[in-house]
């Protein structure tokens, strides 16, 4: 094998230390976090599904669990992820498209899907909670 011929050391990555945390980071992260998620409640779904074209028990038993204080919640941050990601979706294909790049737009559109996610999933929620005149 041949050495190299570099005479002074490699330079070393910078390391997070040296980062400030940003909401950038933090939208991409949870982005990240938020389709993992989407995956396991995409398992929910599928099992709610298979329940639905099992007998009537099976639906009973699967429908009381996602009738359950634990299950509504489960439901809720199933019903977050998916707009957060949905959101953080659409803020990556603005990027896409050149536009957004700006240090600060990004930042703001980073905060903005945090904020537009909740507040787009308490709205959904209190509509299903006036059509079905309450949980």
């Amino acid at each position: 094998m041949s050495k190299s011929a570099a005479t002074r050391p490699r330079p070393l990555s910078p390391h997070l230390q040296i980062y400030r945390f940003t909401p950038t980071m933090a939208m991409s992260i949870l982005h990240r976090i938020t389709g993992i998620a989407l995956f396991f409640g995409t398992l929910l779904f599928v099992l709610w599904l298979l329940a639905a074209a099992g007998s009537k028990t099976q639906f009973d038993f699967i429908n009381g669990l996602f009738g359950s204080i634990l299950g509504r919640l489960i439901l809720f941050g199933y019903s977050w992820a998916l707009i957060h990601h949905a959101l953080g979706g659409i803020r990556h294909l603005l990027w896409d498209t050149g536009h957004g790049l700006e240090k600060h737009t990004s930042r703001t559109m980073a905060i903005m899907t945090l904020i537009g996610s909740v507040v787009l999933t308490i709205a959904l929620w209190g509509a299903a909670w006036a059509l079905r005149g309450g949980f």
